[in-house]
């Protein structure tokens, strides 16, 4: 369904969606927006204790309050109400197309690029922590958005290649864990809202929607290095030496 609009017409229904989600903040006094952050984290923490019957009774009142306060949100129904619109049009558009059946062109594989498709060792998650594998793994570069959750990365597990590795993490709450071997050299670009900074010797322990950036003395010139690029709303980074 979605493949077939234009980048436009996407353009167009998120730019209404955020207007909408602005309207609601300006002029109706922040609406199911604070009560959907505080059932949130009550989300967040009753995942962390859920193997207790407190967390699971507070994920779930969380998980549920959760949801009737996001469906309330004016941008969350616009977008319900597009979805069941372009999903109405799309089902009558391909009623009334005619199937064709065309032969498939055969194509010498020879002149042909070869793809590997490769697994990335962190994955989108909302609702989970993750870390690298505890014995050795290939490496595949980062990049990542999620929402509540640790990220723990130990680089000492795996080779990194010869050019500049690459970890990416767009977060909302929770903290970020990055283990370097001491011959890698590194580049960090860090910011937050709110939270505390741990970069080897450097300390910040009052965080509050800065952003900072450090680099070892060889990385300009390094052979083994890693770019670190964080962001998030709240929680911690602390990047150490293994």
């Amino acid at each position: 369904m979605f493949q077939r609009l234009s980048t436009d017409t996407v353009n167009w229904i998120i730019i209404i969606g955020v207007i909408l989600f602005v309207v609601e903040i300006a002029f109706f006094h922040g609406g199911m927006l604070i009560p959907a952050m505080f059932f949130g984290v009550l989300v967040y923490f009753g995942w962390k204790k859920y193997h207790r019957l407190w967390g699971k009774i507070l994920f779930w009142i969380g998980t549920i309050s959760l949801l009737f306060a996001v469906l309330n949100l004016m941008a969350v129904r616009f977008l319900l109400v597009v979805s069941i619109l372009l999903f109405l049009w799309d089902y009558l558009k391909k009623r009334n197309e005619t199937m064709y059946i065309q032969p498939k062109p055969i194509h010498d594989e020879t002149s042909q690029s070869s793809l590997i498709k490769l697994t990335p060792i962190f994955k989108h998650q909302l609702f989970k922590d993750q870390e690298t594998p505890d014995e050795a793994y290939r490496w595949t570069d980062i990049n990542i958005h999620s929402a509540f959750g640790d990220q723990v990365i130990d680089l000492s597990q795996t080779f990194l290649p010869d050019d500049t590795a690459i970890i990416s993490i767009r977060h909302l709450v929770g903290n970020i864990e990055v283990y370097v071997p001491y011959e890698v050299e590194v580049s960090i670009h860090h910011s937050s809202v709110f939270g505390r900074v741990h970069i080897f010797d450097q300390h910040h322990i009052r965080l509050v929607n800065q952003t900072l950036s450090y680099e070892t003395e060889g990385y300009q010139t390094g052979n083994l290095r890693v770019k670190i690029i964080t962001s998030i709303f709240s929680g911690d980074i602390e990047v150490k030496r293994i």
